[in-house]
C-alpha cells in the first residue's frame, strides 16, 4: 500500500487597501476559511499586503502578489482591485467592498463576470443620489454639502457623478473650491466647477 500523499498547501494573496491595524477584517476572513476546512499554516498559506490607502504602495503590492502566483487573491476596495486587474489576467481575484464593479469596468456583469475577477459589491452608484436624498430628509434645511472622495478611484468618480446629478433636484450645492493637490483625475476639474 502506498503512503498517502500530503495535501497540497494552497496559497492565498490578500491585498487590503487599509492599514495593518485593521485586524477585525483579517480575523473574519481567517474564521470564514476555517469554517470551510482551511487552516492557515496547515493546508493554506496566506500572504498579506496592506496598502494603507497609498496608491503607489497598492500598485507595488499588487505586482508583488501577482508575481508570487497564489491560487487566488482576495482584495477590498476599488483602488486595490484596479491595481490587481492591471497586474494579472490569469490569477483568480475575489473582491469585496467595491461599488458598482460593472460600471467601473472590473467585471462584465454581476451574474457572469467573465475573466479572472469576481466578488461581492458594496452597492451601486445610484446610491450616491439616495445618500443625498436621505440627508435632505434628515436635515431639510441643508443647502451646502461637502463630499470626501478619492477621485483617483473609478468607483469614487462615478459615485461623485451620481451625487452631482441629483444635487440640483434637492436644492443642494457643493463647496468644492478646496481641492487637494493629489487630485490628478479629469473629474477633479469638473468638481471644482460644481
Amino acid at each position: 500500500m502506498r503512503a498517502q500523499q500530503p495535501e497540497r498547501v494552497r496559497r492565498i494573496g490578500v491585498l487590503l487597501v487599509t492599514n495593518e491595524g485593521d485586524q477585525a477584517l483579517t480575523a473574519t476572513f481567517v474564521h470564514g476559511l476555517q469554517k470551510f476546512g482551511w487552516t492557515a499554516g496547515t493546508n493554506v498559506m496566506i500572504d498579506y499586503r496592506w496598502g494603507g490607502g497609498d496608491p503607489d504602495r497598492i500598485r507595488l503590492y499588487a505586482a508583488e502578489l501577482a508575481g508570487m502566483q497564489p491560487d487566488v487573491i482576495w482584495t477590498t476596495g476599488g483602488l486595490s482591485l484596479l491595481a490587481l486587474k492591471r497586474a494579472t489576467h490569469i490569477i483568480p481575484i475575489v473582491f469585496s467592498s467595491v461599488y458598482d464593479p460593472v460600471g467601473s469596468g472590473f467585471v462584465a456583469s454581476l451574474t457572469r463576470p467573465d475573466g479572472n475577477i469576481t466578488g461581492f459589491t458594496a452597492g451601486e452608484f445610484s446610491m450616491g443620489g439616495k445618500i443625498l436624498e436621505v440627508l435632505k430628509e434628515v436635515v431639510p434645511q441643508v443647502s451646502r454639502v461637502a463630499v470626501v472622495l478619492d477621485l483617483e478611484q473609478p468607483p469614487h468618480v462615478a459615485l461623485w457623478r451620481a451625487i452631482e446629478a441629483t444635487a440640483q433636484s434637492f436644492g443642494v450645492r457643493f463647496d468644492s473650491s478646496r481641492r487637494t493637490r493629489s487630485c490628478r483625475h479629469r473629474a477633479c476639474d469638473r468638481s471644482s466647477r460644481a
